[in-house]
């Protein structure tokens, strides 16, 4: 599972698709995943660029999978709870457009699943490439920001915590782990290149300082789950090779540390930060504290309360998505999410242990959603554009493993057959 077998699709029918509209998709999709690292304005310019990807998978026939029709279905099913809950509180500010921003979401899903249901290697790479870039924007502006290296930096800065092109640090650094995992696996299964380490050492500083110890702790979940997946599925003479780097990577990423809390202003914000419980976690009106009436409060409403409801009625939000996706799209829409969650989980782990040319970036993908799928427990993830992208990556690289092993299938059985003919003269 070498890093450089990446680098051109497998199989003909890659090349089905006439050249000028697939080199035009290949061009916005580059273009929509850089932009995805621009989210402090709404709609952001990914947003509208997704518009734009839609049409030009339409125009390039990028293939839909009927494998991917349980996908739609939970998404659908999401959206209908979504719009009864919308029903009572249709007339509040803002509700419409959130419920509009989650059709938009699960069209992306969609739209990513279709992109890679045929295990398109070129398209892999691109986003590969463009996620990365987007990542280095998005920490260059943070650094810019906590050192105050230029005039109005501050604006990346969230109570002096970096938040970087985004509204909130806590969006901003697990946007940054799925490229974190791509440069890792890389540089593990493949050559460790010293462009490679220090784009990861500077990826893994713009974590550092955001101080969301949510995304911290979903750093360590991704990483471990996508080391353990990476052992299990390569040769026995790869492991060692793994576990090497694996343990270089902690020292280097405990020297980074070091080396950043000789910084006053960095090792000042890590102690407030590294306490276990923060006052905003205790007490009535507590994240806890709500997200114990939130229990009650899904009880009492079966069709949900809608967006924003919940804060507007209590003061605060419950920061649990899966308790969101109850209060916010009711009982029909919470069941959905959950299931769609669970599902995910499982059909990811199953394909991401087959051999496949992509299974470098199936691995990074479900490793990502794992550490993301627990950090709901803790934040609202129901409207990260990167979840979405994620999620449509891991059901439609679990389509193109389906398929290359039916036709693995199909080839051993034809060459049986063919073996068991009996010879003329």
């Amino acid at each position: 599972m070498s890093a450089a077998a990446t680098q051109a699709p497998v199989g003909a029918e890659f090349d089905a698709t006439p050249a000028v509209p697939q080199r035009l998709l290949n061009i916005v999709l580059f273009v929509t995943v850089l932009f995805s690292a621009i989210a402090f304005i709404e709609p952001s310019p990914h947003d509208l660029l997704m518009v734009a990807l839609l049409v030009v998978c339409i125009g390039a026939r990028v293939p839909f999978d009927r494998k991917l029709v349980p996908l739609a279905a939970l998404l659908i099913v999401w959206l209908i709870g979504a719009l009864f809950a919308l029903i009572p509180v249709v007339d509040q500010p803002q509700t419409v457009q959130y419920v509009g921003t989650s059709v938009y979401l699960a069209l992306a899903a969609m739209i990513f699943a279709c992109l890679f249901c045929d295990g398109n290697l070129v398209r892999l790479m691109i986003v590969r490439r463009a996620y990365i870039f987007a990542a280095l924007i998005a920490t260059a502006t943070g650094y810019i920001g906590f050192f105050h290296l230029l005039p109005g930096s501050d604006l990346f800065l969230t109570n002096d915590r970096v938040s970087a092109t985004f509204k909130d640090p806590n969006v901003y650094a697990p946007f940054l782990i799925f490229p974190l995992l791509l440069l890792l696996l890389g540089m593990m299964t493949d050559r460790t290149r010293l462009s490679s380490l220090v784009v990861t050492l500077v990826l893994l500083g713009g974590l550092l300082l955001s101080f969301s110890r949510g995304a911290w702790a979903h750093f360590i979940i991704s990483a471990a789950a996508a080391v353990l997946l990476l052992l299990v599925t390569s040769p026995e003479r790869v492991r060692g090779r793994i576990l090497l780097f694996t343990s270089a990577a902690a020292i280097a990423v405990v020297l980074l540390f070091v080396a950043l809390m000789s910084i006053g202003s960095v090792h000042d914000l890590f102690i407030e930060r590294a306490k276990a419980i923060q006052p905003y976690d205790v007490g009535p009106g507590g994240r806890f504290w709500e997200q114990q009436l939130a229990l009650s409060v899904i009880l009492d409403h079966p069709n949900g309360m809608g967006p924003f409801e919940f804060s507007r009625v209590f003061g605060m939000q419950q920061h649990d998505v899966y308790m969101q996706g109850f209060l916010v799209y009711g009982w029909l829409g919470g069941a959905a999410y959950l299931t769609l969650v669970v599902v995910t989980l499982l059909i990811g782990l199953r394909a991401a242990l087959l051999p496949a040319p992509w299974q470098y970036f199936l691995i990074a993908a479900y490793a990502g959603f794992v550490g993301e799928a627990c950090e709901g427990f803790i934040v609202d993830t129901d409207h990260w554009r990167h979840f979405f992208l994620l999620l449509g990556m891991i059901w439609g690289l679990t389509a193109a493993t389906i398929n290359l092993r039916n036709r693995r299938a199909d080839s051993f059985a034809r060459n049986d057959a063919q073996a068991m003919l009996p010879i003329t003269s």
